[in-house]
């Protein structure tokens, strides 16, 4: 299985956008069909370190997270919406 971690640095952390940020990545689930599990978290401690969001899905292979990477839903609805809320992101995926 595969474990695919985005956090993001948001350009309004307000707690309404982190929420909507929220209720938009959760949108995946039954939409995106090679996700095995979706979970977003909130950063709570906003230190100078922190980033506003960490979104964690796992995927079954390599070959459902390149499919996620071109799904239809997570690109027109999801990735669309990220790129004008988001100011940076980091990635890291990993065997688990």
């Amino acid at each position: 299985m595969i474990r695919h971690i985005v956090c993001y640095k948001l350009l309004d952390n307000s707690s309404e956008n982190k929420l909507e940020v929220q209720k938009t990545l959760l949108s995946m689930r039954g939409n995106v069909t090679m996700l095995r599990g979706v979970e977003v978290g909130i950063d709570f401690l906003a230190s100078e370190r922190s980033y506003d969001i960490a979104l964690v899905t796992t995927f079954d292979n390599l070959e459902d997270l390149a499919d996620y990477h071109a799904d239809p839903f997570h690109l027109t609805v999801v990735k669309k919406f990220m790129k004008s809320v988001v100011e940076k992101s980091v990635a890291v995926d990993y065997h688990i």
